[in-house]
């Protein structure tokens, strides 16, 4: 989270007094709004809250830093104000996303702010897919591109922008480019996440047990894993097209779709009144989504 944006909370919570208040107004969750408020009194070396059975209370440090908080940000504001004129600007627009979806969406994704706005540099952080939201949810990024869960939390907003099938790999060759699954077979599933719940899921629609021979953290370390032998994978169709490996995979048949995933592009609500942010968010839309057709070997 930006120092702007722990100014903006801290200022708002000197006003209401309440951190449920402060955090159901700026649209954060209460764990962000104490860890906030932590990482302020961390960087001054002092306590600027008292907080009791009757509430909170500034101490004598949380007063001087409220009037620095307060004028830091008509600083910024006067700054901006003089950085934005005739629509154009500028700035650092800190986007999360995979490796995969840096590969295979974001180049489109991102071409029209780049087209319309030149002048803001645009910084890529990758990572684990499971972890977008709450690198957003944190400050830690202005915009995401992310697996959807079917509830988006309320502090943030969502636009899909793809949708892609979950498909089963596994790296025994096959003349016809498909095999069928047999129940008995190993399995190799993320750890955790949207793709290991639909996993679960479609193991118990199917009426199997599966024999969960390794788990990796993300898709790209899944696909290595059955590359080497441990077992049958389930990954998203978008995932196995654009990996390195993909030639030495094949696709398994099975009874049923394992599903699929609706991909989109995420802001935080709070930060739409940041002129950046929401020239991404008006740019980064489509009218339709785009569908990742099933890999075949």
């Amino acid at each position: 989270m930006q120092d702007r944006d722990l100014y903006r909370l801290f200022l708002h919570l000197c006003a209401s007094l309440s951190f449920t208040r402060t955090a159901e107004d700026c649209h954060v969750s209460p764990a962000t709004m104490s860890r906030a408020v932590q990482r302020l009194e961390a960087a001054t070396g002092h306590r600027l809250l008292d907080r009791g059975p009757h509430g909170v209370a500034l101490t004598e440090q949380g007063h001087r830093f409220r009037g620095y908080a307060a004028q830091a940000l008509q600083l910024w504001e006067s700054y901006r104000g003089d950085e934005l004129t005739n629509d154009h600007i500028t700035g650092s627009l800190r986007v999360f996303a995979s490796v995969t979806a840096c590969q295979s969406l974001l180049p489109d994704l991102l071409a029209p702010i780049r087209d319309a706005h030149p002048g803001v540099q645009i910084c890529i952080r990758t990572g684990d897919a499971a972890a977008a939201l709450a690198f957003l949810d944190d400050g830690e990024a202005d915009l995401a591109v992310a697996v959807l869960p079917s509830r988006i939390p309320a502090t943030l907003l969502a636009r899909p922008v793809a949708r892609t099938p979950l498909v089963l790999v596994r790296t025994r060759p096959s003349p016809s480019g498909t095999e069928p699954l047999a129940f008995h077979d190993r399995f190799v599933l993320p750890r955790g996440g949207l793709v290991r719940d639909a996993a679960n899921r479609w193991f118990r629609r199917i009426g199997a047990t599966p024999h969960i021979a390794a788990e990796a953290d993300g898709h790209e370390a899944l696909l290595t894993l059955v590359t080497l032998g441990y077992g049958t994978g389930i990954v998203p169709d978008l995932v196995l097209r654009h990996g390195n490996v993909r030639n030495r995979l094949h696709t398994v048949s099975a009874p049923s779709s394992p599903g699929e995933l609706n991909i989109g592009v995420c802001v935080r609500r709070a930060d739409l009144h940041r002129p950046l942010v929401a020239a991404a968010w008006a740019v980064t839309g489509h009218d339709q989504l785009s569908t990742t057709p099933k890999y075949e070997a």
